[in-house]
C-alpha cells in the first residue's frame, strides 16, 4: 500500500500526457522512462475533498497581513502541471516557501514565512477549494 506522502497530484490531462509520452519513449530514453513511470504509479488524479485543507490540488487565496492583497493560485507541481495547456491559473509548488507555510493548514489559518529574498510575510489562509 502507498504512503499518501509517495502520491504526486496532477491534472487527469497531466496523466494522459505523460501516458502519452512514455508511449513514445525509445530504449535510448531508459531513464526518462523510468522517471515517467514513477510519476505514473505515484499519480493522484481527480478532485480533493472541499473541506478547507490547503493541499496539492487546491486552489488557493491568501491575504497578505502588511498591505490586504490576496494571490489565488494552483498548489501543485509547476513541472507536472505545465503538461495540461487548460490551467489557466498561477501555479506555486508545495515546496515553495509560501507553499509550505500553507500546506496542511484550514482556511482561516494564518502563519509567516520567509519569502525568497529574505522578508518576512504573514499570510492568511482565506480560500482552499478542489481545483476543476
Amino acid at each position: 500500500m502507498q504512503n499518501q506522502t509517495d502520491r504526486v497530484w496532477m491534472t487527469p490531462a497531466t496523466l494522459a500526457s505523460l501516458e502519452a509520452e512514455l508511449a513514445t519513449l525509445r530504449d535510448d530514453d531508459r531513464a526518462r522512462a523510468v522517471e515517467v513511470r514513477e510519476l505514473i504509479r505515484r499519480a493522484e488524479v481527480g478532485a480533493k475533498p472541499d473541506d478547507g485543507l490547503v493541499e496539492p490540488g487546491m486552489t488557493v487565496t491568501v491575504r497578505f497581513d502588511r498591505d490586504g492583497s490576496t494571490e489565488t493560485f494552483l498548489l501543485g507541481s509547476r513541472d507536472l502541471v505545465r503538461q495540461d495547456a487548460g490551467v489557466e491559473v498561477d501555479v506555486y509548488s508545495p515546496t515553495s516557501p509560501l507553499g509550505a507555510a500553507i500546506t496542511g493548514r484550514y482556511v482561516g489559518d494564518g502563519v509567516t514565512f520567509e519569502a525568497p529574498n529574505g522578508a518576512s510575510l504573514a499570510v492568511t489562509v482565506v480560500a482552499a477549494v478542489p481545483y476543476v
